[in-house]
Parts: C-alpha cells; structure tokens; sequence
C-alpha cells in the first residue's frame, strides 16, 4: 500500500451503510442543521466532475439543500471527509472503484486537505492526474492547487 493506514478499523468499515441522516437545531444558531452520515458525504462529492473542484463550504451548502437543513455540521462533515478519503484509498489500493474522488475536495484557498489520511501528496498526484497544476509551497509542508478560485 504506498500510504500508511492511521486506524485499526478499515476505513471502508467506517462508511457505515447503516447510519441515517439527522436533522438536529443548532445549539449555536437555532437553525435546522444536518448531521450527514459518510455516504451522503460520499454522493455529494460524487457529484463534483473530473476537472472540477469543491470546498466542504459548498459540500455542507449542497448537503443542507437536498435535506431541506440550514446548515450541515462543518466538524462531522470534516470527520467524514476523512473517512470517506481513507475508504477510497483502501479501494483504489485493492484494485476497486473508489467510493468518491475525495481528492477533488479543496479548501477555501485552494489548499489540499492536511487532515487527509493518505496525505497531500497523494491527494496531489489524484489531481495532477486530472489536469490541475498542484504545487508544494516552498519551505512548508502545505500543497495549493494553482488557480483555485
């Protein structure tokens, strides 16, 4: 495997098929805000076409739409990124569909994911292979996608 599993559990096991969505008040605002399980994550980055980029911003916006919410929760949508992330380079690893192209999830500022399982680098060489231009910044350990709008 070129990347090194960070959790005892498979990755693809934390999909959990079995959670349900819930739509819960914010504590913090008062709104209708979405708790969404890995493969809700999973189908909205599905989403997101080859060439093409999105932010977990736009991923909770888009969650929260098609449930009828407010908002979506930004920390569990980050948790399952992460998952979502780790599980699809357990399948590409094993020679299968990855469960989403993670890879096309960017910060705000065109940043790769450093909570990343597999790390930015690989989440780099995932783009490159669709045709952006990713570069280390010099002197630190962060990875930009040139151009990110």
């Amino acid at each position: 495997m070129p990347w090194k599993m960070k959790s005892t559990k498979s990755w693809v096991a934390k999909l959990r098929p079995d959670l349900e969505p819930k739509i819960v008040r914010s504590k913090r605002t008062g709104e209708r805000m979405l708790v969404p399980t890995p493969l809700l994550v999973a189908e909205e980055i599905r989403k997101v076409r080859k060439g093409r980029l999105t932010t977990p911003k736009r991923l909770r916006t888009g969650l929260a739409r098609r449930t009828g919410a407010e908002s979506a929760c930004p920390m569990t949508t980050g948790i399952l990124l992460s998952i979502v992330a780790g599980a699809a380079e357990e399948q590409l690893a094993e020679g299968k569909r990855p469960v989403a192209p993670y890879w096309r999830v960017v910060e705000d500022d065109g940043s790769l994911r450093a909570k990343n399982p597999a790390g930015p680098s690989i989440q780099a060489r995932r783009l490159r292979a669709e045709g952006h231009r990713v570069r280390k910044q010099s002197g630190r350990e962060q990875w930009k996608v040139e151009g990110f709008a």
